[in-house]
């Protein structure tokens, strides 16, 4: 199982990035191996329109099974849902922290739906 996690900086230790489509990273952990990578989401930075789809295609690119994010707008949530991606809203702290809440269950549910508008800041 892959896990993408959105991060301010590249590392286990960076805080959760609260923005899923302008995102500066994705931290990618493989629970089978426990080894992660690090993903820079550049191109989406700065796009006047189209970053959530557009990243939300490249965490299905990246075969990821689980996002956890802050939050997530409605095009991109429908994107990662047609990936059968399950997502988790409303994460905050470090991505390690991040990873292990979700590995001991202590998320809240996965969302049943985009949690901010589009185009959210």
């Amino acid at each position: 199982m892959k896990i993408a996690v959105t991060a301010q900086e590249p590392g286990l230790d960076s805080p959760v990035d609260p923005r899923f489509g302008r995102a500066t990273y994705f931290v990618l952990f493989d629970a089978a191996t426990g080894e992660h990578s690090v993903h820079d989401n550049e191109q989406n930075l700065n796009a006047p329109q189209g970053a959530g789809i557009q990243a939300a295609q490249k965490i299905a690119e990246l075969q990821a099974n689980v996002l956890l994010t802050g939050h997530v707008g409605p095009k991109a949530f429908h994107t990662l849902q047609a990936a059968d991606v399950v997502i988790y809203s409303g994460v905050n702290g470090t991505v390690r922290e991040a990873l292990e809440r979700w590995s001991t269950n202590q998320l809240a549910p996965p969302a049943a739906k985009a949690d901010v508008e589009g185009h959210w800041v």
